[in-house]
């Protein structure tokens, strides 16, 4: 360790990433205080070379046999209330931290608003680059700060959420993956809220549970047993969670898409656009419980791509490209990953 980091070379990659797949890394570098990131880039391998921020790995496939350059991982996993207001906390969180350990983290200290949220995989580090959401909850909305190592200014930077360019699955961040490496988030999070539970399944759970006046922590609760049924354990069978996103069409093309297949779910349709249900048309193409080789589409849910054992990340992307390709056809709706790709294109090789 030199400095609050640490190099190795040709590191195996399988244990840190949820698909499971059998890549490695060139370099590796994991890093526990941000501050070490200026000293770090400027080793000529990083400075001029490739590299990959690695967290869970859950949000991405590896798609060759060996990540060039280096891979950087986070490690920093401290959480604090900077200020506290009594109805307001700000809550600082390093980017090594798992993101549902900070759900439990701030419900149990009263604080609301993840709960929408909860058994996301991933890191702190990771969720303001993808706006992570689930269930009618984005976690843009919480973020005040995001802190990040600006390779092209090469110092820490500080950035407010106005500057971050938040949208569905998108932010500033993912707009230029090469440049930031984000070393802590801070977050403004409500002591009192009004909950959402319009979610398709989310008032049935709390009503199995027996939580008539729900608390934010029985909505995690509900949450995470939905989750739970609905999505296979990255530890027992390797995914990244949703692959696909739920696809966003003109207001006219979804709605004529609804008239001719009326059990197609079409969510948002206020504006101009319209969101559709990726996993009802993965399913009505009939790929749920897909398998090819080691790679597959889940049973439980067609939106997961997943591997039953040995499949590669190339053989991962090509049964995830036949999926989507056999969607446009059917239904004439482009479909696009969710996780990064590294190492090959969506469209290309």
């Amino acid at each position: 360790m030199s400095g609050g980091y640490q190099l190795a070379e040709d590191v195996s990659l399988a244990g840190r990433n949820t698909f499971r797949v059998p890549a490695r890394a060139e370099m590796l570098a994991d890093v526990t205080r941000a501050e070490a990131l200026a000293e770090l880039f400027e080793y000529a391998m990083l400075r001029n070379g490739p590299t990959l921020v690695l967290g869970e790995g859950s949000n991405l496939l590896l798609v060759g046999d060996v990540v060039p350059g280096v891979v950087v991982c986070m490690t920093g996993a401290a959480v604090t209330i900077v200020e506290d207001d009594g109805g307001h906390a700000l809550v600082r969180a390093e980017a090594g931290l798992a993101w549902n350990d900070l759900v439990g983290w701030t419900l149990g200290r009263g604080l609301v608003g993840f709960e929408n949220m909860a058994l996301i995989p991933g890191t702190v580090g990771a969720c303001p680059i993808q706006n992570i959401g689930a269930y009618g909850v984005e976690v843009g909305e919480f973020i005040e700060t995001v802190e990040a190592f600006d390779r092209d200014a090469g110092r820490l930077r500080r950035i407010a959420r106005s500057d971050c360019a938040f949208a569905y699955r998108d932010s500033l961040f993912k707009a230029d993956l090469a440049r930031w490496v984000i070393t802590a988030v801070e977050f403004r999070l409500p002591r009192q809220r009004e909950l959402r539970l319009d979610y398709a399944g989310v008032r049935e759970e709390l009503a199995a549970m027996g939580a008539d006046s729900p608390r934010a922590t029985q909505v995690a609760e509900a949450i995470s047993r939905i989750r739970t049924r609905k999505l296979p354990n990255p530890a027992l069978l390797g995914n990244a969670g949703s692959f696909f996103k739920n696809p966003v069409l003109p207001l006219a093309q979804a709605e004529a898409l609804h008239a001719a297949h009326p059990g197609l779910p079409v969510f948002g349709a206020s504006g101009a656009t319209a969101k559709l249900s990726a996993a009802w048309l993965i399913e009505a193409a009939g790929w749920k419980g897909h398998r090819e080789g080691d790679a597959g589409i889940a049973a439980q849910h067609a939106l997961v791509l997943v591997n039953h054992g040995h499949a590669t990340g190339r053989q991962l992307l090509d049964l995830a490209r036949r999926v989507a390709g056999d969607v446009h056809v059917k239904f004439g709706v482009a479909l696009e990953p969710e996780p990064r790709l590294v190492g090959a294109t969506w469209d290309g090789a």
